[in-house]
């Protein structure tokens, strides 16, 4: 009786311990593979400068897959069948998907836009009908602060898959002014003051040198573009700059901006 319960004994460890130390032997280089993978993908993100936020969400989406499959490998060793387990896996991924499609299309949009990077945190940017300066790129979302101080938050799918102008692209921005004088004016006089007026202030760049055109011949006066050129961070100061001093400097020459007039029609009775 005693050699049958040893022998039985034996036998039970046989069939199932050496499964458990392999499983057990899986776990712990499994576990340790993991760790090692993921400092390396972190390493290969910082390396290739990555957005932190897209770091963040890759390195845990890869560790977490890894662990699944490691918890299945760890299932199959133990000797329990891993294809129900699999499936089970295969419909709770579907149904997801199918529950989130929009969240993933913005999510895929979110992951796109941190590795080509069409624009970055600060810049000003006009996109979806938007103009306003880059304040998060979340995973799913984009904040964006308009020029009114509202915040915009838009998904990353339709911001992706529509027109982006990043007017910070090159550090360089056209500041655009429109300024009216009347018919009688020397243009190339006007021309030259407002020249000028914009080479006077120190934010201007020289190169590219500010443009002044004639845009348009209208009803009651002739329209001219003012187009200097500044850094992105001055720009709205170069646009007040002008818009205060348009006035004077054509006063100066004897130009008048014009006005609507209003004509009164009194019909005696």
């Amino acid at each position: 009786m005693g050699d049958f319960k040893w022998e039985s004994v034996i036998a039970l460890a046989l069939e199932y311990g050496i499964p458990l130390l392999k499983a057990i032997a899986i776990y712990l280089i499994g576990a340790w593979l993991i760790k090692r993978l993921v400092k390396i993908v972190k390493k290969v993100m910082v390396a290739r400068e990555y957005e932190l936020t897209l770091q963040k969400f890759l390195v845990n989406i890869i560790n977490w897959v890894l662990w699944i499959l490691l918890l299945v490998a760890i299932i199959g060793t133990l000797g329990v069948e891993t294809s129900g387990f699999a499936a089970v896996l295969a419909a709770m991924g579907l149904a997801i998907g199918l529950a989130l499609q929009g969240s993933l299309s913005n999510f895929a949009g979110g992951v796109l836009l941190l590795v080509f990077k069409p624009f970055k945190v600060g810049d000003t940017v006009e996109a979806q009908g938007i103009l306003g300066t880059i304040k998060e790129i979340d995973i799913l979302q984009t904040k964006v602060v308009t020029f009114e101080r509202k915040l915009a938050i838009i998904p990353n799918g339709p911001l992706l898959n529509g027109n982006i102008i990043n007017h910070d692209g090159t550090g360089i921005l056209r500041c655009q002014a429109v300024v009216r004088v009347n018919y009688g004016a020397d243009l190339p006089k006007v021309k030259e003051a407002l020249l000028k007026l914009c080479k006077d202030n120190p934010l201007v760049l020289e190169d590219p040198a500010p443009l002044i055109q004639i845009a348009d011949n209208a009803d009651s006066c002739i329209k001219i573009n003012v187009r200097p050129y500044t850094l992105s961070d001055d720009v709205w100061s170069v646009y007040w700059y002008l818009q205060e001093n348009f006035k004077t400097t054509l006063d100066a020459i004897g130009v008048e901006i014009p006005y609507p007039h209003q004509v009164e029609i009194h019909k005696k009775d």
